[in-house]
């Protein structure tokens, strides 16, 4: 009788609004090999899948071919882990008009089995195995890049709701009324469209144009403004820069506030490019929290940033769907 066939290795994928980052990791956690395209760059889904599977045509190879690969996990905006589609995802342009189902299309190309969950939720499963959540059985993290994201643990358990889309906290009505800024939902007035690298860069550019106050931010091209830019002037000392940073700051701890309110986490840990800001953005967010949190849960929660570098935590968080397989 023929010895079972060893498949040490399952395929993650961090798939962002901007990027998406691929990694083939052992069972210990480590990742083996790892390789990248832009998110934004097709226009057709099956453009996309087409690049990826390109793309990781050359790991696959380096740790021994695609037999030694078990499965593949995905981690995706609006991605449902009860059916294995990404839908109606806003910051997608492949994937903003409709479902795509995209387990089963990397499936049928790869050959493996292929499991797929919400990018926050699989940051979330990162943090909790690897990073700053391990033993951890209640928290919330919260994904700060081109939309805000979070996956809510209970329990020990991520929270998936009766459809696979429940920990929408991104999208919860921040501002409401004519006042509300667009958000690529379709609504207005959600956190994401202000407190995403986003959002920072459109609270910029209104209050670039809403006041003559001084500020390094307007010696650039004003379209093309981005978090980081905020970030560096604001590290240089810029006033408007750091006001954009407390406004930013102030509405992501009103809303931690809420949260606190129906799961009381431990902790919320924060992950994504927008975290290089540091206290620059965490100040004003504990601060907030503090001025409006109910006073039971006043001094509980902890404020974390990710312990994770880069992609690692969403990645291994994919990979780990895989192994369930």
């Amino acid at each position: 009788m023929e010895e079972p066939v060893m498949k040490p290795y399952v395929i993650g994928l961090d798939l962002g609004g901007t990027n998406s980052v691929f990694g083939i990791v052992d069972s210990r956690g480590d990742i083996k090999a790892t390789t990248a395209i832009k998110t934004q760059v097709y226009e057709k889904v099956e453009d996309y899948v087409e690049a990826s599977v390109e793309a990781l045509q050359a790991i696959i190879e380096q740790v021994g071919g695609i037999g030694t690969i078990k499965s593949m996990g995905i981690g995706a905006p609006n991605g449902n882990f009860y059916t294995g589609t990404i839908e109606f995802a806003p910051n997608l342009v492949w994937g903003h008009d409709g479902i795509v189902p995209l387990a089963s299309m990397f499936s049928e190309k790869l050959g493996v089995p292929v499991a797929l969950t919400n990018d926050a939720n699989a940051a979330a499963l990162g943090e909790m195995t690897y990073g700053a959540a391990r033993g951890m059985k209640n928290f919330i993290e919260i994904t700060l890049g081109t939309g805000v994201g979070s996956g809510i643990v209970i329990n020990g358990q991520l929270v998936y709701g009766c459809d696979g889309f429940a920990g929408e906290l991104g999208h919860i009505t921040m501002v409401r009324g004519e006042q509300g800024r667009p958000c690529g939902c379709g609504r207005t007035g959600c956190l994401e469209a202000y407190c995403s690298a986003t959002g920072v860069a459109r609270t910029a550019r209104e209050m670039l144009e809403k006041t003559d106050r001084p500020s390094l931010l307007r010696d650039l091209d004003s379209e093309k403004i981005t978090s980081l830019d905020v970030s560096i002037a604001a590290e240089k000392g810029d006033q408007l820069a750091k006001d954009i940073y407390e406004f930013t700051g102030h509405m992501l701890g009103e809303a931690c506030a809420d949260f606190a309110a129906f799961s009381s986490p431990e902790a919320f840990i924060f992950f994504g490019g927008m975290t290089k800001a540091g206290d620059l953005i965490m100040k004003p967010v504990k601060e907030a929290f503090d001025a409006h949190v109910l006073k039971i849960f006043k001094g509980k929660a902890k404020f974390l940033i990710s312990s994770l570098d880069g992609s690692s935590a969403a990645v291994l968080g994919a990979s780990a769907v895989g192994w369930d397989l």
